[in-house]
């Protein structure tokens, strides 16, 4: 949403947010991490596998998994990491808003969106957690009974934050002062 109350999918301070907490950007800036193409390395082990929008269905096809063979149509993450040590598949959605707007609805489809990434990761029996990155705009007490019910329908929300130990991801030392 613009200011000013117009809609866009592409406006600028939805892409700075996005571009902000991309998890492949955050994971690179980490210490004793390294993403090459969509492998993710620590200490030069591979931990994970990050995908977003289109990737997703690239890397389903390259391990025989016909995604129309499990949901009618495609869902397009913002970031999808596969995480090899607990067999787990986060889907984490970047929400940014500065006024009301569509978004709003958008934060109560995680319970239909979670069942439908669960369907489509079945065939390879891979758990599905579903996340929301959000901004403070969503820290409002408006949103008091949306945040409510993402955790009642087994979601999770942050803000402006990556979770690495809730991913199960390795967590790089406190850097040194």
């Amino acid at each position: 949403m613009k200011k000013g109350g117009t809609g866009g999918g592409n406006t600028i301070t939805g892409l700075i947010y996005e571009a902000k907490v991309d998890l492949g950007t955050f994971l690179n800036q980490q210490q004793d991490y390294r993403v090459s193409g969509c492998d993710v390395f620590y200490k030069d082990e591979l931990v994970a596998k990050l995908f977003q929008k289109h990737g997703l269905y690239k890397y389903l096809k390259s391990v025989g998994v016909e995604w129309e063979k499990h949901i009618s149509s495609k869902l397009l993450p913002d970031n999808c990491i596969y995480v090899i040590v607990n067999n787990t598949v986060y889907i984490l959605e970047v929400k940014h808003q500065e006024v009301g707007g569509s978004v709003d609805e958008k934060l109560q489809t995680c319970d239909f969106k979670k069942k439908q990434y669960t369907k489509l990761f079945a065939e390879l029996n891979y758990k599905v957690e579903y996340m929301y990155i959000l901004d403070n705009w969503f820290k409002h007490e408006k949103y008091k009974d949306v945040r409510d019910y993402i955790i009642s329908v087994g979601c999770h929300y942050y803000y402006s934050y990556i979770p690495l130990q809730e991913l199960g991801l390795p967590v790089p030392p406190a850097k040194k002062k």
